[in-house]
């Protein structure tokens, strides 16, 4: 083998073994982004509020006995009246009141219970408030009593049941976000610390869905709206 043929041997030989070092480097930083990506911490953060509803549905609804159709309809119109002055003269806007057509119980044509009941016909109407006067409803409300003076019976109607509700949830959400994913990155922190690692960076993140509920039975015009995130975050040596 002459001079020449030496020595370019000897470069490829030289190329392959720098490209083999370069290649070996190449994977070995692979490979320790791919453990580092492969250790991670996945935690979820709480974020809760109370609120006062804003809105409000107050269904007032009463019945009415007696033999003669008409006189029983009239009777009916006069206290759903009388209730709405009630609600007028406690601050509600007439426009924010509603009345049902009145439902008509003939007991002769049902024939209910073998027509035992001393009265033919009941009539029921329901008056609705639909107003974002939370707190004038809450007064009238306390104020029903007078209703009772006026020769007007309230009754409990399941179908037609006193609803609040809180309608500024969008005003609340991205503080409520941040608060829950401060939360969460304390707790990646933590566990972080914990570990003997350090927290990286977020690999993946999700937001769960508001929920919006009563504070407890007794006060359904105090709303607690709740969300959880959940966070993935990288963990390194």
């Amino acid at each position: 083998m002459d001079s020449k043929s030496i020595v370019s041997s000897i470069i490829v030989a030289a190329g392959i073994a720098g490209g083999l070092a370069v290649l070996g480097t190449q994977i070995d930083s692979a490979v320790g982004r791919f453990v580092d990506r492969d250790r991670v911490v996945t935690v979820k953060g709480l974020a809760e509020k109370q609120v006062p509803a804003d809105r409000v549905i107050w269904p007032l609804t009463f019945r009415e006995l007696g033999n003669d159709l008409q006189q029983v309809y009239g009777q009916v119109n006069s206290k759903a009246d009388m209730i709405i002055a009630f609600l007028q003269a406690g601050g509600i806007d007439v426009r924010e009141i509603s009345r049902s057509v009145p439902t008509v119980d003939d007991a002769q044509a049902l024939n209910y219970g073998g027509n035992q009941r001393a009265m033919r016909y009941a009539l029921t109407q329901t008056v609705t408030v639909s107003t974002n006067k939370v707190n004038e409803v809450l007064k009238l409300m306390q104020k029903q009593s007078e209703l009772i003076g006026q020769g007007i019976t309230l009754t409990n109607d399941y179908n037609h049941r006193t609803r609040f509700d809180f309608t500024g949830l969008n005003q609340i959400k991205p503080g409520m976000i941040e608060t829950a994913t401060v939360n969460a990155r304390e707790a990646a922190q933590k566990f972080a610390q914990d570990s003997g690692s350090t927290l990286g960076k977020i690999r993946r993140a999700s937001q769960g869905q508001f929920s919006i509920s009563n504070r407890d039975e007794n006060t359904p015009y105090v709303k607690n709206v709740r969300v959880v995130t959940t966070v993935e975050y990288f963990l390194k040596d």
